[in-house]
């Protein structure tokens, strides 16, 4: 008997209107289990998927038992092509992408800058290298040596290695290849980790400086920054309703990137902070008659700043003119943290203030100190081991 290998088969989706008037989805398919592989169907509510995205997601588990995993793995051989197309529908990242500005609809997926990154980093580098590949048949050697010699930042191809990490998991999840250590596990790129320069650190009397150069609502806005050591994208997405004035504390919970507002970074981000009574009359003052909605709103469009537009126009013309070429947003969340370390504030009072889910984040990612704190600190060892030494021979002279 002739041996017949069944194609993997995605079937057919579409929308359709019933006698009642109204719409569903139908998804077709060959059923190869039974005798002469007859069409058969699926039908999905349109009230309950809403949308064709919303739709093949829900049907992933079907198509998967339909072609039967093992065997297509057996047989087929599936292609990193294959894994690119389910990990984009069940992730949704189109849609979250093709979101508008303000709050985000979909709340339970990636943040709009990660499936941004994901799709750019797919379209562009894995799938036109990789897309017909069979998962097998990659080699981390193999994909070590593509990795070094794509031109990118050392930084964005650790993120392609990761997001290639990301779809073997996703591959061997789904049972489209054993489940075996990640051959990206052996992959190693230098300086993916590495900063590409080193961050400013502003002294009190260089942000002194700073400050009396910008206008509103920019001024408040690095005052916030600076005093809280909150995130550009915290900064701007904050709300008057998120400030308690009487119990002294601001919750962060919500982040902007593009105008597109989400959640915050990390769970640990999502925290209380302590509010300064100086620091809360600022905001007194700037806040005026107003009660609720976004501290910062735009004046052009009344949601959201965008937080590079305001790095390149604003504060580096102004860091230029205080010697500090390169400042971005992120230096004053590195001088909050260095400004921590001279206040002598124990290093587990500094990750709950950072808002970091891991010490170590805090130590070594944001642990530069001040030359000053260094000179300090310093100095005392240096007392310990020559001041001893200098009186005993002070002693010596005077009883020659």
């Amino acid at each position: 008997m002739k041996f017949t290998r069944n194609r993997y088969q995605k079937g057919s989706l579409r929308k359709v209107r019933r006698k009642s008037g109204a719409y569903v989805w139908e998804y077709r398919f060959r059923n190869h289990a039974e005798p002469g592989n007859p069409m058969r169907q699926i039908t999905l509510s349109v009230l309950e998927f809403p949308t064709r995205t919303d739709a093949l997601v829900r049907l992933q588990s079907d198509v998967l038992k339909i072609n039967d995993p093992q065997a297509f793995k057996a047989h087929n051989k599936p292609t990193m092509g294959l894994i690119i197309d389910r990990f984009s529908t069940e992730e949704r990242l189109e849609d979250i992408v093709k979101q508008p500005p303000g709050e985000a609809t979909i709340i339970d997926g990636f943040s709009w800058s990660t499936a941004h990154g994901y799709r750019s980093y797919l379209s562009k580098h894995v799938r036109p290298k990789w897309s017909s590949r069979p998962i097998a048949e990659m080699k981390a050697l193999e994909i070590s040596e593509w990795l070094k010699s794509l031109k990118l930042s050392a930084k964005t191809r650790g993120h392609v290695g990761a997001l290639l990490h990301l779809l073997f998991e996703r591959a061997m999840l789904w049972g489209l290849m054993d489940v075996q250590r990640n051959p990206m596990e052996l992959v190693r790129l230098k300086g993916a980790s590495k900063r590409r320069r080193k961050p400013e650190i502003l002294t009190p009397e260089k942000f002194q400086e700073l400050v009396p150069m910008l206008n509103e609502p920019y001024r408040t806005m690095v005052i916030v920054a600076m005093c809280t050591g909150m995130r550009v994208s915290e900064v701007l997405a904050l709300r008057w309703e998120h400030i308690d004035f009487e119990a002294g504390a601001m919750l962060i919970q919500q982040g902007v990137v593009n105008g597109r507002i989400g959640k915050v970074k990390t769970e640990a981000s999502n925290d209380y902070i302590p509010l300064d009574p100086e620091f809360a009359q600022i905001l007194l003052n700037w806040k005026g008659t107003k009660s609720n909605g976004l501290v910062f709103p735009s004046h052009v469009t009344g949601g959201c700043f965008y937080a590079g537009v305001i790095q390149q126009q604003i504060l580096k013309p102004a860091g230029k003119k205080i010697g500090l070429p390169n400042l971005g947003w992120h230096a004053f969340r590195h001088t909050y943290r260095s400004f921590l370390d001279e206040t002598g504030a124990p290093i587990g009072v500094q990750q709950k203030l950072m808002r970091h889910s891991n010490v170590a984040t805090t130590m070594n990612v944001y642990g530069s100190a001040s030359l000053k704190a260094k000179k300090q600190a310093n100095s005392k060892v240096v007392q310990m081991v020559i001041a001893p030494e200098k009186h005993h021979t002070e002693q010596l002279a005077e009883a020659v």
